[in-house]
């Protein structure tokens, strides 16, 4: 049995820090030691931006992958301990075309758990997808056990949050037992605000211990990295958002798989809590 960490960063509210959150942790958790391999199914591409991967059109990519066409093997990309599947934007079509395959849910998870993984030994995957819940998020959270979910600290942070969580238990009841919420990051906290420090104490009172301590500052930083093809842990070290984004994975590693407690299922929140989000 792998060890592997097989984690999904999701969030259908755009803007969230969705994709920033995975490669930075990622190649944090490398620069730690770990090996470490990113899967972009956004056909934006823009993890695989960041991680340096060739994304043109034509490239072996995820899209390939999902459709049957080739390997995870053949579309791996990267050295050291950071790995990308990239996406490209040939995968904006995909999900259309993926309606009439078998295992239609299940793509994903049949090209990593056939060998793939246990080969190339890798700690942990993270799966980045696009801000909606159709079949290419469907199959990222049909491969992974953990989901790990980036809340904004700015006004209407936790709109659509209800419906995402219904959406997770959904497609844990239906179609993956083993899938939680592992992990919520609290992204774009600016100290200067009072609203920044409300929305923090408001996850934080909502979610509890699933909540991570470590958050990550609002950063010029961060944001121009992609820019350059980097994420901002390799663009700007010293940067305080490479500094948040290295402490969040450190501690996201340390405590390992938070796994909630069996009453509040894969939401790790009360029935209370979970109706009032979704209402």
């Amino acid at each position: 049995m792998s060890s592997v960490r097989l984690v999904t960063i999701a969030n259908q509210k755009g803007g969230v820090g969705k994709t920033t959150s995975a490669v930075n942790l990622a190649a944090a958790l490398a620069d730690n030691g770990k090996k470490v391999l990113v899967i972009d199914l956004d056909p934006q591409g823009n993890a695989s931006t960041a991680v340096g991967a060739v994304h043109t059109s034509g490239t072996k990519s995820s899209y390939e992958v999902l459709l049957g066409d080739c390997t995870a093997e053949e579309t791996l990309q990267g050295s050291g301990n950071l790995f990308c599947i990239p996406a490209t934007i040939d995968l904006a079509g995909a999900e259309i075309e993926m309606v009439s395959l078998v295992r239609r849910e299940f793509r994903l998870y049949d090209a990593l758990h056939n060998g793939f993984l246990e080969k190339h030994g890798f700690d942990y995957v993270f799966i980045d997808c696009p801000p909606s819940l159709g079949l290419l998020t469907i199959n990222a959270m049909t491969c992974a056990e953990e989901v790990i979910i980036p809340i904004q600290c700015e006004y209407y942070a936790l709109e659509g949050v209800g419906q995402l969580l219904g959406n997770i238990n959904m497609i844990r009841e239906h179609l993956n037992h083993e899938l939680h919420i592992s992990a919520i990051l609290l992204t774009m906290y600016d100290a200067r605000t009072k609203l920044a420090e409300q929305v923090a104490m408001e996850v934080r009172n909502q979610f509890g211990a699933v909540v991570l301590g470590n958050v990550i500052p609002r950063s010029i930083r961060v944001s121009e990295a992609p820019g350059f093809g980097k994420t901002v842990v390799d663009y700007d070290p010293s940067s305080t958002g490479a500094r948040a984004y290295v402490a969040a994975a450190v501690e996201l590693d340390k405590r390992g798989d938070y796994v909630p407690h069996p009453t509040t299922g894969a939401i790790g929140v009360s029935p209370e809590i979970y109706a009032e989000l979704e209402g």
